[in-house]
């Protein structure tokens, strides 16, 4: 999606952004409401290749988490924002609701303290609920249950194609987005910053958003700003085809423990279920392996709430790596280093809270002194994109008789047509993987094992690229090699 080359100059900018997932990705959609020139930096080769692309993709119910955090403050506002998201953009999102289900008497205790919170934190229709009310809320639910709560105001996003389509709003607005863009310097001239990336390509701007993620302690430093250390806490998923039976209507959350919220039983927005996920503090944030023992506690937890899952539904684990930096986000202005802000730190709820975050940074700024002054031709909508597996048979007709491509299938586990993969390459997604978040080829049961030669050729056509070029995501995953 972004530029992944700029004009070898420094070019200039009201604002830069590090880091293109969700929180970088709403904060440059909301400073293009403005006359400003924002830029958005990334490392790697794609927006949302980060943190963003491997979480729950769950907007969270606002019980979790006492309001004297500002997580918890910016998860209820931000929850109330994705209605309004899903008309104005290109993502998949359903309020679905939340249940938490209790199995045993003691555990009624802690579903009362997270209702009294919820209650508190001003959660709309939050109940608890008895063992009726549970299983007629969630029939799949385990007979053990005792009880719960429920958060009708919880939801289901799909994380990829959110930030994807906030980037899109943000460009069409004027933005820019550089990728491979890896932040390796920073100097500081009068009102100004330059930043420099790895590969000699450099930009100046006169307020630097440090949104880097896992790496916002590493940018921070290069910035001459504070000293603090973001740890990984890796989770581990299975995901679920979209033919089991043990599909549940509600995201289904365990009694949470001091740890974590627990491992989650969740009907994707999209129609498969992933369970998870794990929680284990870890010192290499690139470290995206998954294991056999913590894929079997996984599946453990998941039947004790849903006992039909079976482990021959299974299609695919992976991992995500969350940035952990004490109890609470960190997002304020920097103290230290002049027209820095910081948003570090930003793990659970930061899916649900990012588009709040995109108001908060906002508002830092202008603090900070950015002057904002609204754009008369602001356009917030972004163009609704079909998709062969979402229409029905009388409009799948017309889109083939309007491009033949439509008739195409190039991902039958997804049913993913050629032109929705054209339209991914044209979008400036060009690596494998950036072409699954936004179509989701590769996504069904072969996990691409059909459908990848297909879309490589694609991908030469549309771009010129030789066979030798085509990536997973980025220069450093070549798909195919010379070995001769």
């Amino acid at each position: 999606m972004g530029e992944t080359s700029g004009k070898g100059s420094c070019d200039g900018y009201d604002v830069a952004i590090i880091g293109a997932g969700v929180s970088g990705a709403n904060i440059a959609r909301r400073l293009s409401a403005y006359e400003l020139d924002v830029v958005l930096l990334d490392k790697e080769a794609d927006v949302s290749f980060g943190t963003s692309k491997a979480n729950s993709g769950i907007v969270h119910g606002g019980f979790h988490h006492n309001r004297k955090y500002l997580k918890s403050r910016l998860e209820i506002q931000g929850a109330m924002m994705f209605d309004r998201l899903a008309l104005e953009l290109d993502f998949p999102f359903r309020r679905c609701g939340i249940v938490v289900a209790a199995l045993h008497d003691d555990e009624m205790l802690a579903i009362d303290q997270l209702y009294r919170q919820g209650v508190e934190n001003g959660v709309i229709g939050i109940e608890m609920c008895s063992r009726e009310r549970m299983l007629g809320l969630e029939p799949k639910l385990s007979p053990d249950t005792v009880g719960g709560l429920w958060a009708p105001g919880g939801g289901i996003v799909e994380p990829y194609r959110f930030a994807f389509s906030l980037v899109e709003s943000a460009v069409k607005n004027g933005a820019r987005v550089l990728t491979g863009f890896a932040v390796e310097r920073a100097e500081r001239s009068g009102e100004r910053w330059t930043v420099g990336a790895s590969d000699g390509r450099a930009v100046s701007a006169s307020y630097v958003v440090n949104a880097a993620g896992l790496f916002a302690d590493e940018v921070s430093r290069i910035f001459g700003a504070e000293e603090y250390r973001i740890r990984a806490r890796k989770g581990e998923y299975y995901l679920l085809d979209r033919l089991t039976k043990a599909r549940p209507d509600r995201v289904v959350f365990p009694v949470p423990t001091s740890v974590s919220k627990g491992m989650l039983v969740i009907p994707t927005v999209e129609g498969t279920v992933l369970l998870g996920p794990t929680a284990e503090s870890i010192e290499d944030k690139t470290d995206l392996s998954t294991t056999r023992s913590e894929l079997e506690k996984i599946l453990g937890s998941a039947r004790t709430m849903i006992p039909s899952i079976s482990e021959t539904d299974v299609i695919t684990s992976f991992a995500g790596l969350r940035p952990t930096l004490g109890e609470d986000f960190y997002i304020d202005i920097s103290a230290k280093a002049p027209g820095f802000i910081q948003v570090a730190g930003i793990q659970s709820p930061g899916l649900t809270a990012s588009p709040a975050i995109g108001e908060y940074v906002k508002d830092l700024l202008k603090k900070a002194g950015l002057r904002l002054v609204e754009k008369g031709d602001y356009d917030p909508y972004v163009e609704k994109r079909p998709h062969m597996k979402d229409v029905d048979h009388f409009a799948a007709d017309g889109l083939v008789k309007k491009d033949p491509a439509y008739g195409n299938m190039v991902c039958r586990c997804e049913r993913v047509s050629e032109a929705e993969i054209v339209a991914a390459v044209r979008a400036g997604h060009t690596t494998l993987d950036g072409i699954k978040y936004f179509t989701r080829a590769q996504m069904g049961r072969c996990q691409g094992g059909f459908c990848t030669y297909k879309i490589i050729k694609i991908v030469m056509r549309e771009t010129g690229l030789g066979w030798d070029e085509i990536t997973k995501r980025g220069d450093a995953s070549r798909i195919l090699k010379d070995t001769l």
